[in-house]
């Protein structure tokens, strides 16, 4: 489990910022706050966070109140950045899909093209170079996954929970 999903576990607020624009501002307030150390960065939260006790974390639950007070002071929503950070993303999407469906769509074929090269023995490969198209054939593999779930995982779902939404 990363430092990051244990403070959202623990401190939603406080980690909802985290994620997003505000960043920058959870962690300065976690260091000045939880370290007592202004000059600290996220790996001086992180190593606290990952050797918390449950005192720690009971001291981090109440920091979430309190950051929660100062953005709500500031009129800061760090719900409503986050959402709107997501929300750009997903609207960059929705002006030109065509670039991600071309080059998903050559990448899958050569893909593909090249398994079957391979598997049908249409291509020679030297002792020498073996290593090297191995290593390649496992790089081209891993990433198959990431352009389905591109296609078909949360992205997908995503989408049709922010129109089942906007249909309620």
């Amino acid at each position: 489990m990363k430092w990051q999903d244990i403070v959202k576990t623990v401190a939603p607020t406080i980690g909802v910022a985290l994620g997003g624009p505000m960043g920058g501002a959870a962690t300065k307030f976690l260091t000045d706050k939880l370290l007592g150390n202004s000059g600290g960065d996220a790996q001086d939260v992180e190593s606290f966070i990952m050797g918390a006790s449950p005192k720690d974390l009971a001291a981090l639950k109440k920091l979430d109140h309190e950051f929660k007070l100062e953005m709500k002071a500031l009129s800061i929503d760090v719900f409503e950045l986050e959402a709107k950070d997501r929300d750009s993303a997903r609207g960059l999407f929705k002006v030109n899909i065509w670039p991600q469906i071309v080059l998903s769509a050559i990448f899958i074929t050569g893909y593909f093209a090249i398994l079957y090269m391979l598997f049908s023995g249409g291509v020679a490969i030297s002792e020498s170079m073996r290593d090297v198209v191995n290593i390649l054939l496992g790089v081209l593999t891993a990433a198959v996954p990431q352009i389905l779930s591109f296609w078909f995982g949360s992205s997908l779902g995503s989408k049709e929970k922010t129109n089942s939404i906007k249909g309620a």
